[in-house]
């Protein structure tokens, strides 16, 4: 199951996933992508099932989660990054997307599908965080607020959910070129576009990938926390640009 599924680094990973034989479980807000996805998924002969729902909404969450049987692997991948100021100049608006989705919406999800990998006897949850999770920046209080709440959850996950064969991940990237910095710009694609000038941002699919990796190591490993960067990029105030 792949929450935020309709875009960037969920739809590249629904994607992957069904290409290795995974059916597929995608959710996210938007019917027309999901639709689509699901189209592309099943041409290709793979399966998907898809869920419309807000999962900053916790009805919507678990009237749409609970009659699942079973999800072996659950993808915390719904987020986003809204607004880019100091924190005196910062719309309260934008922070409680940012905190209702990437903090409280993953918490809604897991709590919903950890019971059912329980009973299940094992399963993995791979949460999507990023640098910004370790490595404050200027202008990004509350984004890296909500993504520093997501690298201490996913620890804490790991210890709570040991004893059950739950393996827990944390997938952090750097710089990745989806919708992101459009819906932090709030649909200002020039600015968007500035973000990654004179760099190769990794893609969505890069991010697939590394899910898809540690997803299939053997039951016995688990990859605790994963950081990925462009080349061109060594941190959060580190990056070579080629102009």
């Amino acid at each position: 199951m792949i929450t935020g599924a309709t875009s960037g680094i969920g739809r590249a990973t629904a994607l992957r996933l069904a290409a290795a034989g995974y059916e597929i479980v995608a959710a996210g807000r938007r019917e027309e992508r999901l639709a689509q996805l699901r189209h592309e998924i099943e041409q290709a002969g793979g399966r998907c099932t898809t869920l419309r729902f807000d999962v900053r909404r916790e009805e919507e969450v678990r009237r749409c989660l609970e009659p699942l049987d079973r999800v072996d692997l659950l993808v915390n991948n719904a987020g986003l990054a809204a607004g880019l100021e100091h924190i005196d100049r910062g719309d309260t608006r934008d922070w409680d997307a940012m905190i209702d989705t990437n903090v409280k919406g993953l918490l809604y999800v897991t709590r919903v599908v950890a019971p059912k990998m329980a009973a299940a006897g094992g399963g993995h949850i791979v949460n999507i965080g990023s640098i910004a999770g370790t490595e404050p920046y200027e202008n990004g209080a509350v984004y890296c607020a909500s993504k520093h709440a997501v690298h201490g959850l996913t620890q804490a996950m790991r210890a709570d959910l040991l004893a059950d064969g739950i393996r827990v991940t944390e997938i952090r990237p750097g710089m990745v070129d989806t919708e992101f910095s459009t819906v932090r710009f709030h649909g200002d694609r020039d600015r968007a576009d500035r973000v990654y000038e004179g760099i190769e941002p990794l893609s969505g699919a890069d991010i697939a990938e590394a899910i898809a990796w540690v997803a299939q190591l053997p039951a016995r490993m688990n990859v605790n926390d994963l950081v990925l960067m462009p080349a061109q990029q060594a941190g959060s105030y580190y990056t070579h640009r080629k102009l």
